[in-house]
């Protein structure tokens, strides 16, 4: 904590463009210090290659309008959307290698976490489990305990009645995410408790993003990839087919 601190006295002031865009939601932030000081959200759905750019130039029109400089980009880098993880990255990638800049990476189950935290507000839960919808019965999730520390590993998780069988008995257990509400009938135990409206957003990135500056835990620009926890696998429409269509 004293190596932190001491740090962090050493930087005077640091600007971050932070980016999200692993769900249906396209939200951006400029952060100064640990502060706020720009944001623009979409909640409309899949619209990240149209609007992340106008967002982007906006918060950039902030930072010159206040003679601000940015110093990093932090960008969610997954679990989540295949499509909307390949757009903040690569946008993330194209912003710090045409501004010499260093980027971030944060994890999206992370970023989750930090909102369910925030918004009970209670020392009431022992575990908050972030969950991503991954279609079917499965979903991507993580275990952290009530202090936000990762206890259990991103993976993919088929649900059933006991995949979190080691935790239920140990305290109250925070279910949230866009893949939470198809697993309340399967997680009926006592100790699990759903809440709503969980989402990642980008505001939720500035504490991890900030320790990460402070700390000097940088990606590579060139090598960073988006943390999918499964291969993409790609499907044939049903209105689809094969020889059918020209562009086959």
């Amino acid at each position: 904590m004293c190596d932190f601190i001491i740090k962090k006295l050493l930087i005077f002031s640091m600007i971050i463009l932070h980016i999200e865009t692993s769900t249906h939601i396209c939200s951006i932030v400029i952060s100064e210090d640990e502060n706020c000081i720009f944001k623009k959200e979409d909640f409309q759905g899949m619209n990240h290659a149209a609007l992340l750019s106008v967002f982007i130039q906006e918060g950039f029109n902030f930072l010159e309008q206040n003679n601000k400089k940015l110093d990093a980009v932090a960008v969610s880098f997954g679990p989540g959307s295949y499509t909307g993880l390949r757009i903040g990255l690569s946008t993330a990638k194209g912003l710090c290698f045409g501004l010499d800049i260093p980027l971030i990476s944060v994890s999206t189950l992370e970023i989750m976490m930090i909102a369910a935290k925030n918004a009970t507000k209670s020392d009431s839960f022992s575990f908050f489990v972030p969950m991503i919808d991954a279609r079917r019965m499965e979903v991507y999730d993580a275990v952290y305990d009530n202090n936000g520390v990762l206890i259990r590993q991103p993976e993919a998780t088929i649900i059933d009645r006991y995949s979190y069988s080691q935790f239920e008995t140990k305290g109250k257990i925070c279910f949230f995410g866009n893949g939470s509400d198809k697993c309340k009938p399967i997680l009926n135990f006592e100790n699990a408790v759903f809440i709503e409206n969980i989402h990642p957003l980008a505001e939720n990135m500035i504490n991890p993003a900030v320790k990460k500056y402070i700390n000097q835990e940088f990606e590579d620009v060139a090598y960073c990839e988006p943390f999918y926890l499964k291969e993409f696998q790609a499907t044939i429409p049903k209105n689809k087919v094969l020889g059918t269509d020209n562009n086959l």
